[in-house]
């Protein structure tokens, strides 16, 4: 039997519906949630999530400030912004694209953001209390997928979850998350230097890829049954107008003859990434009006 197809489209679609509620009430309070997204360079991808995130910005009736820079600014021009929008009441989260050009440090950027204001949880005060489970943001692609889970009623609870990439977006808190108490599942993190990843993942009930690494996993390598969660979204060359495609970490047509579940790349954890960045926002925005 093939796989179950999950639609994260239509389960952003939910969450994105009760997120513009919640905001409708803040903005009745004369609160309206606020993220300055910060892009530097002309980075075509990092371009098109931008857009995505102000596009999904209006449609929840939250603002978004957007401050495009050169690819030359200066690591002190790049601070003393962040400070300015640190010290703005009205700007409830900041968010700064990545990958940065080569010549600025990121984590000196990331741990310029004040905490409280940090929506994609970067920060090391928020990855700090991540892991210790205490009340904080979620970081947003882990987030995305434990609700995707949950939605679909795929136990997670006493499952064995093979995480493959220890990137610290998805792989590490993704794997705090899911062992925390709240979730209880056993995770194995692989990663580059793990020997025979088939082995491991084989023994997954729910495998999620998030190596960024195009056609990984192949179909062979999936127990039967198992969930199947494809964070990657890799370029891949082709002879189509646009000269790519876009294609996951999974062999998505191996995948469907083995797994249970299976998302597609895209419309699977994308959308999903994006409606929990609006969630760290307006949370943002209620910690600030209470």
């Amino acid at each position: 039997m093939a796989a179950i197809i999950i639609d994260g489209k239509a389960i952003a679609a939910k969450q994105r519906d009760e997120i513009r509620e919640r905001a409708g009430l803040l903005i009745n309070r004369g609160i309206r949630p606020c993220l300055a997204v910060i892009l530097v360079g002309e980075d075509p991808a990092s371009i098109s999530y931008v857009k995505a995130k102000q596009k999904a910005l209006e449609e929840a009736g939250m603002e978004g400030r957007d401050f495009r820079l050169s690819q030359t600014v200066s690591e002190q021009e790049l601070f003393a912004l962040i400070s300015s929008l640190n010290a703005d009441d009205a700007v409830h989260g900041i968010l700064v694209q990545l990958p940065l050009p080569a010549h600025i440090h990121q984590e000196h950027i990331i741990s310029a953001i004040d905490p409280s204001k940090d929506v994609d949880c970067f920060h090391p005060v928020s990855m700090g209390k991540l892991l210790l489970g205490q009340p904080g943001f979620l970081p947003c692609t882990p987030q995305g997928i434990v609700i995707l889970l949950s939605e679909l009623k795929i136990p997670v609870a006493g499952s064995h979850t093979v995480i493959v990439g220890r990137s610290n977006i998805v792989g590490k808190p993704l794997a705090m998350l899911l062992a925390r108490r709240e979730h209880n599942a056993t995770v194995t993190l692989c990663h580059t230097g793990t020997k025979d990843l088939a082995s491991h993942t084989r023994q997954a009930d729910i495998l999620i890829a998030a190596a960024g690494m195009a056609g990984l996993v192949k179909g062979d390598m999936i127990k039967k049954g198992a969930a199947v969660i494809d964070v990657g979204v890799n370029r891949v060359s082709d002879d189509s107008s646009r000269g790519y495609s876009l294609r996951g970490d999974v062999v998505f047509e191996e995948a469907q003859e083995a797994a249970g579940w299976l998302t597609p790349v895209p419309g699977g954890v994308g959308p999903m990434t994006i409606a929990m960045l609006m969630r760290n926002v307006l949370q943002a925005a209620e910690n600030h009006g209470r």
